[in-house]
This record gives structure tokens, sequence and C-alpha cells, in this order.
């Protein structure tokens, strides 16, 4: 068992950084990936698969972007010189900028050069206020490179004291020595010289794909900054500007449009080929991903574009998609305090409005696309193309030689005579497509190929005759395997292929893409699924058992767990899906075919209606009757030699839609979601009672919790469970500590993840009571213990918090509810009564909600005055900015003169003079509990017609796992009791020597314990384990009363009713939760009072609604949504304001 010191550790900053690389610079493991790298042979940009790791890509960015940025601080700078040395692993940036400055720190008392260069957070970008176009922003930058080189060296040369510095920093800048300091009468540089610490990314050279990247970004240096000389190994690179710079990406003779917009804009476009391609730069930061600057840019080109080409040829139906899917765009910008997803820097996500400038005006530069490229014309031959184009034309033949469809792998004997013995495997992408080339050297090309899957096929089922013929996979698919439209086969004589094989992940996605296939090949060639073995499968195992050279493959998990009853000494090996098979694994399954591959059985009636009903859109109603049947433990049975499409629907791919509704809706029982319950249990496991920034919280969940899905998803999760402004939590589980979200904008003002600290709500563990730990059940992944199927909160924090969610045939929306009267509820129940009815409650709304029909609540604002009106409360789900912007289309309307605002990020405070009367001010709202969906105990969903049946069910299970509880709480203390007899016992008895335990083995202890009937718990080292100082009379009378208070506990549990344990729990929560709602609620009116005021009227008690105040009106029926829409997509840009924001 791990000490308390061994569990919980404090890192240094640096160590921190070096055991958690991936937050600072990146990932140091190994990628392949597409992207440009500079081709030393041919001298120009080339796109290819590469290898590389993004850590120290990213260490070497920080000192380029440096280098440019100095171009920013002095304009004089004319040469940047950069050497890679992959033999000697040393790199160095070199720049004639003005040097750093050589003078003492006053405050720091260090020079300043090791100030920014070996201390973490210094920076002189801090001052946000300050609008600046550099690189660096957060203070890490160099010092990131700094701390992972062997050996980081700084040499600058601060002209006006005329000094030279230079100072070595080793071994991950653990070692930093003093510093040389000369005369210097020459002019400034900095030059920095780094040996990276290749252990660190483990690698042991710099190897030619990381080269030719690293080359790269000194190419896009001599592109981007303008009039600076750019010397690579003393070579100095011919590369004049940025228009000079985008040719190296583009064939000889291309057309390319070139303009400098303003002095933060330039940019260059040429046609692309196949996808919309982007090489961009923010601040010479290279952003491979793109990022708002891109968008901000290509849609200012794609609108005109689409009107021009509209205007040309009339009723040509040409889409944005289209138009941008023909641009390959070059950018260069500099933009004011750019902020990106991740410390890497690859993705912009600073709002335009923010950038300090427009890229505009565009006119001459999308004049120049349509006059000079071929753009147009090729946009308007593809959308005639698409338009013109019968999905006959799509068809494939039995031909020998197949050419145009990239990444396909042709059988060599499809299309052939013996095209009927070929099958085709179709992969779930490119990492699935290596593996199944790998095994086709078992059993060779000449009767398998392979087609590689570009994530999820079109469900044509509902898809528009366009988008079938736009589809390239469908079309590509038709083609391979001469499928001709409309046709009925009777055999497979006139295909290429003879046979269909699937090959996807053993996940529930793996299992919907299955379902896609069948679907396409259903809903246009049923005939082709009548034929015996033309559709298979390929399965691969989920678990591998070995032992002692033995091997058994596991295809399901309760296969594997009725295998693990019996069995022990096995070695493990979870695989998450193919790309967790190696070569070798490929080989062995392709030798052993019979055991993989598995036949779909003809198709049967009820086989069509069941694709039907999975697939059809009109059939929600008889999927939602389908899921409800979902019974736990459903699986496929794979060591059947053929499947039944209906067992693959009903058994497999029912997981699927399960497992998406599981993400969606949440449970009765704690009313959590499973992202939301991993976060919790992180939390718990951490004891997170101080504060922890967010962006690693969320590495943390992610590693305790086995969490697979993206990042900003989990980022999201646990900033909504910390907010607690209104409309959000009603309690908040977690703590906001820093920008999390407002009214204002219903929490998408939330800071990044970053920069905003979170810990538990004390209200937390009082609701999940820690001694239900141990009888919760845990989930397991990869045999790794996570987050149990459902917590047992003391109240159902379902009707706390509510819950929104959208899964596959089924949808849920709870309002909150006020949890004092939730509790109350508990109460009568426990009494032996009936729960009343409870009304929706927002923490800290000041309006009102009331019951204006079965199931239905209005929720209405609070305005005073007839013409000239004091708003001072919206409707739940409206946030600040919305109706802001409701309130200026009165003012352009004519209907108002004017308003101010008042508010702050908690209040809402609006002053309006209206023109004239108006009818509907847009402030009332109305909740449903018509659609309340939730999944019970046994993972079963349940629709409920009211709070009070989810009250009804929640105690029941409650009041069970209190009986446990207490049963269990009983068991610990009966066996630490007898521990505490059995010391007393055994002190006695050695101290009287009766029992021997000096100059004897352990065996003939353990079996002297074992006769005289002492408990074996964790093998008497309860006992062995005491000290010699422990055979004293005071240490028994101190066991002994520890024993009789552990007796007087046990005693009064005993005596306790499970019923009675739960009113303790209530109470000790009520009492605090009261306390914490009266404290928010006296900082809310402060609040308030102070927007009243400013306004120079004086503040107005909490007593009561004043007698003038009236409650908002409409004059027309309110439209029934979970929180209606009272703000038409017309009057507002925002997202739907009836949004919830607290949902994962």
């Amino acid at each position: 068992m791990k000490t308390i010191e061994e569990t919980y550790q404090k890192k240094t900053p640096v160590e921190h950084i070096l055991l958690r690389p991936d937050t600072y610079i990146g990932s140091v493991e190994k990628e392949a990936q597409e992207m440009y790298v500079w081709d030393e042979e041919n001298g120009r940009m080339i796109y290819k698969s590469i290898e590389y790791v993004p850590g120290l890509y990213k260490i070497f960015d920080e000192i380029i972007v440096n280098a440019a940025d100095n171009k920013i601080r002095d304009p004089k700078m004319d040469v940047i010189k950069v050497s890679i040395d992959p033999e000697g692993n040393e790199i160095s940036v070199y720049n004639n900028g003005k040097g750093i400055p050589v003078r003492i720190h006053k405050e720091e008392n260090v020079y300043v050069p090791e100030l920014i260069f070996g201390n973490l957070l210094t920076s002189s970008n801090y001052n946000d206020d300050e609008k600046k176009v550099t690189g660096g922003r957060n203070g890490y930058g160099a010092k990131l490179c700094n701390i992972f080189s062997k050996e980081f060296v700084v040499e600058t040369a601060d002209c006006e004291v005329k000094k030279y510095y230079r100072q070595r920093y080793r071994d991950n800048m653990g070692v930093k020595e003093d510093p040389e300091i000369s005369r210097y009468t020459k002019g400034d540089f900095t030059k920095i010289t780094f040996k990276p610490d290749l252990r660190r990314f483990k690698m042991t050279r710099l190897d030619d794909d990381i080269v030719a990247l690293l080359r790269k970004r000194v190419y896009d240096l001599a592109g981007i900054v303008k009039d600076v000389k750019i010397f690579l190994n003393e070579k100095r690179i011919e590369v004049k500007g940025f228009k000079e710079y985008v040719k190296l990406y583009i064939p000889p003779g291309a057309s390319v449009v070139h303009q400098v917009i303003n002095d933060r804009w330039e940019l260059a476009l040429t046609t692309s080929e196949e996808q919309f391609q982007q090489v961009s730069f923010v601040n010479g930061i290279c952003t491979t991903k793109g990022g708002t600057h891109v968008s901000h840019v290509v849609e200012r080109i794609v609108d005109p574009l689409v009107e021009a080409i509209q205007k040309k040829e009339k009723g040509l139906s040409v889409r944005p998609f289209q138009v941008r899917s023909c641009m390959f765009v070059f950018i260069n910008s500099l933009i004011d305090n750019p902020a990106f997803d991740s410390q890497t820097k690859e993705n912009l996500t600073l709002r335009a409005s923010a950038f300090g400038s427009k890229c505009e005006p565009m006119g001459d530069f999308v004049k120049s696309i349509i006059k000079n490229t071929p753009i147009v014309q090729k946009i308007t031959s593809f959308a005639k193309a698409k338009q013109s184009q019968q999905l006959k034309k799509t068809d494939g033949a039995k031909t020998s030689r197949l050419s145009g469809i990239p990444k396909l792998e042709d059988a060599n004997f499809a299309g052939t005579s013996r095209s009927k013995d070929c099958t085709l495997i179709l992969t779930e992408g490119d990492s699935a497509k290596t593996l199944a080339v790998a095994g086709l050297s078992v059993v060779g090309r000449d009767a398998y190929g392979v087609f590689p899957l570009r994530g999820k096929l079109l469900n044509v089922r509902e898809a528009s005759h366009k988008q079938i013929m736009e589809n390239a996979e469908i079309s590509s698919i038709k083609k391979i395997l001469g499928l001709q439209h409309n046709k009925v086969y009777e055999d497979v004589s006139s295909l290429r292929y003879g046979h269909v094989m699937i090959m996807t992940d053993q996940d529930h996605d793996g299992s919907h893409i299955k379902g896609l296939i069948i679907n396409f090949l259903d809903h246009f060639y049923p005939s082709l699924l009548k034929i015996p073995g033309f559709l298979q499968e390929f399965i691969t195992p989920i678990i591998r058992a070995t032992k002692k050279g033995q091997v058994r493959d596991f295809f399901t998990l309760p296969e594997y767990e009725e295998f693990k009853k019996n069995e022990d000494g096995w070695n493990i090996k979870y695989y998450k899906g193919l790309g967790t098979s190696t070569s070798a694994d490929a080989k062995q399954y392709f030798s052993n075919l019979p055991v993989h591959v598995k036949s779909f059985t003809p198709l049967a009636a009820e086989d069509k209606e069941l694709i039907d009903l999975a697939f059809n859109k009109k059939k929600a109603d008889a999927r939602k009757t389908w899921l409800l049947n979902f019974a736990p433990g459903t699986f496929l049975d794979q060591s059947q030699t053929q499947i039944s499409i209906s067992d693959f629907v009903n058994k497999e791919l029912i997981l699927f839609s399960m497992a998406d509704n599981i993400r969606s809706i949440p449970s009765l029982v704690d009313g959590l979601k499973p992202g939301q319950r991993k976060v919790i249990f992180s939390c718990f496991k951490r004891n997170l009672r101080s504060e922890i920034k967010v962006a690693q919280l969320v590495g943390y969940v992610s590693e305790q919790s086995a969490y697979h899905h993206g990042e900003q998803s989990l980022c999201s999760t646990i900033v909504n469970l910390a907010q607690d402004f209104v409309g959000s939590n009603n309690i908040n589980l977690l703590l906001p500590i820093g920008q999390f979200g407002s009214r204002l904008q219903g929490g998408k003002d939330a800071a990044s993840p970053r920069y905003i600290f979170t810990s538990l709500s004390p209200l937390t563990r009082m609701i999940f009571n820690e001694n239900d730990d141990a009888i919760l059940n845990y989930l397991n992944d990869d045999n790794f213990s996570i987050e149990p199927e459902f917590y047992v909160p003391i109240i159902p924090m379902v009707l706390v918090n509510g819950a929104e969610g959208i899964g596959t045939g089924w949808s849920t929306s709870i309002p909150n509810f006020n949890p004092v009267d939730v509790v109350e509820n508990i109460r009568r129940m426990i009494r032996g009564e009936d729960p009343v009815e409870m009304v929706p409650y927002y923490r800290n709304f000041r309006g009102t909600i009331e019951k204006i029909g079965e199931g239905k609540f209005q929720v209405s604002g609070i305005y005073e005055g007839d013409m000239d009106l004091e708003i001072t409360e919206l409707p739940v789900g409206t946030w600040t900015l919305n109706y802001k912007e409701f309130l200026e289309s009165l003012v352009q309307a004519g209907v108002a003169r004017d308003f101010k605002e008042y508010h702050t990020e908690k209040t809402v405070s609006f002053t309006v003079k209206l023109s004239k009367p108006v009818s509907n001010l847009k402030l009332n709202s109305t909740i449903t509990v018509n659609n309340m969906v939730c999944f019970d105990e046994n993972l079963r969903i349940k629709k409920y017609a009211t709070p009070q049946e989810i009250l009804k069910e929640f105690y029941g299970v409650r009041l069970r796992y209190y009986l446990i509880r207490k049963e269990n709480m009983l068991k610990v203390m009966r066996e630490e009791l007898e521990k505490l007899e059995n010391k007393v016992r055994f002190i006695k008895e050695v101290s009287m020597g009766e029992l021997v335990i000096s100059r004897r083995r352990k065996g003939e202890v353990i079996f002297d314990l074992e006769s005289r009937g002492y408990a074996r718990a964790d093998d008497y080292e309860y006992l062995l384990s005491m000290s010699i100082l422990s055979l004293t009379v005071e240490r028994i009378e101190r066991l002994s009363n520890e024993h009789a208070k552990r007796l007087s506990e046990y005693n009064q549990l005993m005596g306790k009713t499970p019923k009675e344990l739960w009113l303790e729990d209530l109470e000790v929560f009520e009492k605090e939760y009261l306390r914490i709602a009266e404290n928010e609620a006296r900082e809310y009116d402060d609040e308030l009072n102070g927007c009243i005021k400013k306004k120079g009227k004086r503040p107005k008690s909490r007593a009561g609604i004043s007698d003038r105040q009236k409650k908002a009106k409409v004059t027309r029926k309110p439209r029934s949504l979970p929180v209606t829409e009272h703000l038409t997509d017309s009057e507002t840009s925002q997202e739907k304001p009836w949004k919830k924001y607290n949902l994962t």
C-alpha cells in the first residue's frame, strides 16, 4: 500500500512541465501526420506523411518566433541566421535586432537575460491593455526550450551599455552557470543555441522528417518577415517576400493571386485540386490548423464568389462549401494579443472583433481571383457536372483494371473470370487498412482487395439525391464492386468482387459503420444481401490472454468474464481498436480466417424492417420502443459462424444507440451523465479541496477515469459543473474560481480553461456521502477501476440541477427545482406521506414561475413603469446580451427612444424609454415537464410524467442504499472491533508468555495465532507489525478505551434505521445549503441595490415585490418548449436563448 507521501506529491513548476509536457509543448510522442515540409532535393514545399514529435517542433518554434518578433520591436533588424546540425544535435538562432538589456532587474536582482530565459512566467507581453502583434504571450516560450534541452546558451549584446552577455544552462535548466559579461562595442544581437534533450522526445537523433519540418519553418520566416535576410546553415534563402514564398507550394505555371490588403493582412490564393487547403501565419506563428483568422478571410472571399457565379450562371446552385473546397489560401497576418486553443498555438481562437484590424477592403482581391485564376470555371464545371449527373453515371462495371480511386488496394483477380472468389475488405479508416494489408501477406493479394472508408458512410435512406450523387465514397464503392443502379442480382457473376467484408473497430462507432454499410446495400441493392455469403464481417479480439506460450482471444466481454471465473495467472491485453493490433497480430488473424470471418445470413423480411427502424428518421417512435426493450448485458455472440442481420441490429447496433443516449441522458439516481460522473469521481479521488487549474483537471480526469473523448468537451463539462449564474445550476458541485461564464451570455463568456481554477464545493460531499463510496458498483476500463455506474446522492440531483440532452430516439428536458422543496418532499415520504407538487426554481432568479397548465409553467421577468421602463429581471434562459439586442431592435424600429444598462454580470438592470406602448416586451417564457427522460437504476430509459414520480423512484433506490450503507458500516466496525479485541488479547498473551513470538519462524507464529482463534486479517500483520512499545499497560488501556468508543459508535449505528440516517444527512446538508444560499442572496441584493443607487434611486427592500412592479404579460399565447423561445432567430444573432448551458 502506498504511503501518504507516495500518493500525494508536490512538484516544482519545472518538474511539472517535464512530467506533464503535453500541457505546455504538446505531445512528446512521435505522431504520423500529413503536412508540408521542405524538400531539399527539389527546392520546394511538399505535402507528405511524416513522423515527428510535436513537442520538439514546438520548442524550436518558440525560438524562431522570438527572433521574428524582434523585427516588430526593432525595425532596423535585417538578419536572422538559423543553424540546424542534425549530427551534433545542435540548433542556433541568431538575429541582429535590438539585444536584451544587459542590466540588473531592480525588483528581481538578476540580469534581465537570466530573468527571461531562466525563470518561468516572465515575459514582456503581460499587459493585455497594450496591443501587441508578437507571437509570445504567456511567459513560457523560450523557457520551455531551455527546460527541454540538455544545453541552452544565451548570447546577447546591449550597445546602450556596451556589454556582451553569455550564459549557459544545462540539464533541463537544472544547472545554471554564472553569466560571462564583457565589454562590447559592435552592434546589438541575440543568439540562442540549444541541444534538445532527445531522450525526452524518445529520439536518438534529429531525423530527416523533423529536420525537413524545421527547415520549412526557416523558409516560412523568409516569406513572412519583411525586409530581413534569412540564412539557413550559412546559406541565404533566396525567397523575397510572401508572394515568392507562396510559389514554393504550387506547380510551376499555376496561377496565383497575391495582394497586400493593408499593413496587417497579406493574402495569396490559388486553386486546390481536391479540398480546401490553407497555409496561415499569425504574428510569425504557423497556424497549421487555421482558426478564426482563416475563417475571417475565407468568408470574405467565398460569399462574393458565390454571388458572382450565380449572377453569371442563372439557375446554377452553388454552395459556399463548394467554393471553399476549391481554394488554397495563404494568409500572413498581424493580430493584437492573439489567443490560441493550446500552448502549441496551431489554432487561433481569438474572436475576429478583437483582431485589432479587418482584412479589408477585399473587392480588388476577389476581382483578381475571378479574372486571373480558373477557380470560377472549376466551381462552375463542378456544380454543373454534379447537377446533371444521374446516379446511373456513377455505376461501376466489371473491368479488370480500375484506376482513379485513391487508397484502393485492388485484388489482382477483381474483374476477371475469378471475380466471384474475390473479397473486398471495407475498413474503418487508413489505420485499419494498414492492418488489413499486413494480413494480405498471409492470404495474398490475388483474391483480396482493401478500401478504407473515411469516417462514417452516408445514411442513404435519409440523404437527398444530390447528396448521394456527390458522395465520393458511395461512388467509389459502386465502381470498385461494379454495381449498377437498380439492378437485381441473382448471383455475383457480373460483379468485380463476390464478397464484401466489413472490418471496423470492435466498438460502438464500428458497429454504426457496419450498420450504415448494411443500410446502403439494403436501400439500393437488397438482392445482394440475399446471396449467401456475400456480406461478411471481420472481427478482432477485444481481449487477449497469454500464459506460457498459450494464447486465448476473446471477442466479447461476457465471454472473457466467464473465462476469468475459472482461470488465473494469465497476462491480459485490451484492444481498444484495430489500431492496437500489430502487423504480427494481423498475420495471425488472417492465418485463422474461420475464427475471424463471420457471414451474414441471407436477408429476411424481418431484417429489412429492423434496418429501416434503425435508419429511417420517420421511425422515431418505433426506435423509442426498440430502445425501451434493451436489456443491459445484451451482446452479440461471436462464436457463431453466421450472424443474422436481425441479431446484429438487436444485439450490436442497439449498443451504439444506447451509448449515444447514455452520453446525452442523465441517470435518475445521481442526475449525472458519464462525462460529469467521471469529473466528480476524479475530484473525489483527488480529494479536491484546494483549487486546481481547469486545464490541469482535464488531464487528471482523462487519466484517472479513462475519458476517451475530446479535451474541449471535458473542459466544457467541468466549467458547466461549476457555473452558478441564474439559469445554470441550483447547486454547483464544483466551485468557480475565476470567470466561468455569466448570465450575460449564458456561460459562453467563460475564460479559457488555462486561466480558471476549481475545487469541490463544500456541499458536494454532503450530497455524495463518503460512506456510500464503498457500496457503489465501480466500472472497469482496460482492467482499471474507474467511476461507478452511478452515485447515490442524498437528494435527486436530476431535479435540483435539471438536465437537457438529445440522444438517439430520445431526448430529455428536466427543469431545476428548489433543493429545499426536494428535501421537504423526501421528509414527507420518510413520514409515509406523498410528495407534493413542486414548481421549477432557479437560484437567485427574482422573477416569478407559475403553473399555467398541466405540466406547463410560465416564467416572467420583472419590470416597472409604462413608457419609462425599469427592467430588473429577465426570464430564465434569456441572457442579458440577447435582450440587449432585442432592445436595440426596438430603438432601430423607432419603438424605443433609448435604453441604458446598469446591470452587472450577475444582475439585470435596464432602463428603457419607449416612444409608443409595446404589447410584448418578451419577458415571458414557458417551461414544461412533459419530456423528462432518465436512465433508471437498471440502465433502462424511462419517461417520467411528473417530478414527483422521479422523487418516488429515487426514494426507493436511495432508501435501499441506506440499508446497504448501514450494513457495510456495521461490517467494517465489527472487523475493527475484532481487531482491537485481538490486539488487547495479543499484548496480554505475549506479556504473560502464553504466546511466544521471539526467536521463532513467522510460519510457526501464524500457526499459533490460527490455532488460538485470532482473526486472520491482513495475514495477521495488524498484530505482528505492532511495535515493542505496544506491550505496555498504557497501550492496553488506550486500545480498551478505543474499543469502548468504537463499540458505542457501533451500538448507536445499530440502533438507527436507514430513514433516521437519511434524516441526519438531510439536516446537515440543509443547514449548510441555507447558510450558503442566504449569503448569496444577500450579496445579490447588495449588487442589485448598487445598480439602483447608480440610477439615483433609493434601494428597494427584498421583503417583497413593489406594488408598482408588474408581472410581465404577453398578448399572445406562449409556445410550449422546454424553455420556450422568446427571441426569434431574426431578433438575435446569438444562439437560441433558451439553450441550457449546464450540460455536457
